[in-house]
């Protein structure tokens, strides 16, 4: 991928001759299309529109009058603009970009790829000068809408990987496997996993991943795996949690996901009448506010939040100022904070 940057930064972003050469008809042709698809036949359309997916290619809406102008738009899309999480370094992103003139469009992608192709295109559109996309999963497309765009990347919430351009995280496996050997130390060793959407949260697959290898180290594995088909809320992990219960698994320890799923874990806990961490230690991530006040508190994985939108913010204005990073991946690290739950 290191290679396509480098292409990207010598052939500079496709434009409307590049279509027109490649399909075989008049700029004016390709512009029509674009402006009204009414106006050009089937075949013909066909051929632009794959012209157009292969080249990558976007209609500048700063062209014209605009064209001139510098933009001062910053692209970021997350999973989720609910997630308290993504929140916070957006927030922290925009607010370390602000005294440069700078201003932050943010769009959600639901766990969608299909989806984050469809933004990523909307706001190249824009000509940004920066796009922030979350962690390294993407679809095929999207690869092919950034080649030409000429454009600094950053990859944010993950470390474990290849980037597009730079990225800013931590490594979400190694937080699985640090999250184990606490609770192995702590003598557990019947633990169990519940999370959500794994496969579509990749970062969220990697903690259970990361804990699988840690307790295969150990000569264990997981008593058993819980993935809800859903965004997550208290109500599921309370009925996960009694789930577990209810089909007889032993088990000393859970993981979860996040700590809402371990909130309501530890409800459920409460109303069958549960030891915490007596019968069974409860471990989150993510730190949200109510983990120190929850009864007992909550033992949590704490991520960076606010550093990770800042550390972005200065790959950003260090590329557009000229200078390129030590390095094109920066790991911020994560704090297991233990509390009474685990």
């Amino acid at each position: 991928m290191a290679g396509a940057v480098r292409a990207r930064k010598r052939a500079g972003r496709a434009t409307m001759a590049d279509v027109a050469k490649l399909a075989g008809v008049s700029a004016i042709t390709v512009s029509r299309l674009l402006r009204d698809p009414s106006t050009v036949s089937g075949d013909l359309a066909a051929r632009i529109r794959e012209a157009i997916d292969r080249l990558g290619y976007v209609p500048n809406l700063m062209a014209g009058s605009l064209a001139a102008a510098s933009s001062r738009i910053v692209g970021v899309i997350v999973p989720s603009i609910r997630n308290a999480f993504f929140a916070a370094s957006v927030d922290a992103l925009a607010r370390a970009l602000e005294p440069r003139g700078f201003s932050v469009f943010d769009a959600s992608t639901e766990y969608d790829l299909d989806r984050e192709d469809s933004l990523v295109e909307t706001m190249l559109a824009w000509n940004p000068a920066a796009l922030v996309l979350t962690g390294f999963a993407h679809g095929p497309r999207l690869p092919v809408l950034l080649a030409r765009a000429r454009v600094p990347v950053v990859e944010i919430w993950d470390s474990a990987g290849r980037p597009i351009d730079m990225a800013v995280g931590f490594d979400h496996g190694f937080v699985g496997r640090k999250v184990v050997r606490h609770l192995l130390a702590r003598g557990r060793k019947r633990i169990a996993f519940v999370g959500a959407m794994l496969e579509a949260d990749t970062r969220a697959g990697a903690r259970r991943e990361g804990m699988r290898r840690e307790l295969e180290a150990a000569g264990l594995a997981p008593v058993e795996t819980v993935d809800l088909p859903r965004p997550s809320n208290v109500g599921d992990g309370a009925a996960a949690f009694a789930g577990l219960v209810e089909r007889g698994v032993a088990m000393d320890a859970v993981f979860f996901s996040n700590d809402i799923l371990a909130l309501g874990a530890l409800f459920e806990c409460q109303r069958r009448g549960l030891s915490v961490p007596g019968d069974v230690a409860l471990v989150g991530f993510g730190d949200q506010d109510f983990a120190a006040h929850s009864v007992p508190r909550l033992s949590t994985v704490r991520p960076p939040r606010e550093a990770i939108g800042r550390e972005a913010a200065n790959l950003i204005l260090a590329r557009l100022d000229g200078e390129e990073p030590a390095g094109r991946v920066l790991d911020v690290g994560f704090e297991l904070v233990l509390r009474e739950s685990g």
